[in-house]
């Protein structure tokens, strides 16, 4: 779901900038008060382990791939606070070492994956975390990410344009976009919600110790 680089107008990216340092403000405001020593080492295994679900790629019809995206878990496990945190990291990084996402495109990456999705997921759990909630959670968190990233690049044609009405950037339209992106990722989410029923109670009971 990383959008690489030059897809993304500057009319859209640096909107969407200000808008993530804006929400930076209020989520991460005296995080490190919330963050207590015993959390520490499982907040950093989060990270790792976060890194490689989104990292592995699964190449899809359409020259694309999917991968896990941890959202519904961390959500659950973390909050939003920290789960926007330990994304706003894991993207950095790998943008600027690693190649995926662009350097331009990090904060609608990070829009899409680091707060929106965390965000709905966060907003499920509110009702509970028995298992049919954790698995919207996951499910859902996934697929608000997915619908956000389809519809940013599916405006870029409309946004930006050449005097003949060419795209500049991105090229296909919310018609194309919406099903490529979207439609994978309600299977990414059905696993992800499965994985975050199945997981979250027990790693809550170890973290807790």
């Amino acid at each position: 779901m990383h959008i690489p680089e030059g897809f993304i107008s500057p009319q859209t990216y640096l909107p969407v900038a200000l808008i993530d340092v804006a929400l930076w403000a209020v989520l991460l405001r005296n995080l490190r008060h919330r963050i207590h020593e015993e959390t520490l080492p499982f907040l950093g295994v989060a990270g790792a382990v976060l890194f490689v679900l989104s990292s592995v790629m699964i190449p899809i019809p359409g020259g694309t791939s999917i991968h896990l995206l941890g959202i519904g878990i961390l959500t659950a496990l973390f909050g939003l606070r920290i789960t926007v945190l330990l994304f706003s990291v894991v993207l950095l990084i790998q943008s600027l070492i690693f190649g995926q996402g662009g350097v331009s495109t990090y904060f609608v990456n990070l829009f899409a994956i680091g707060f929106v999705g965390p965000l709905v997921a966060e907003t499920v759990l509110i009702f509970g975390k028995n298992r049919a909630l954790l698995f919207t959670a996951g499910f859902a968190g996934v697929v608000a990410a997915a619908v956000v990233t389809a519809v940013i690049l599916g405006i870029q044609p409309l946004i930006a344009h050449d005097a003949s009405g060419e795209p500049l950037f991105f090229p296909f339209g919310l018609g194309v976009a919406l099903p490529a992106i979207v439609l994978p990722h309600l299977i990414i989410g059905a696993v992800e919600g499965v994985i975050t029923a199945l997981a979250v109670p027990r790693l809550r009971e170890k973290i807790s110790q």
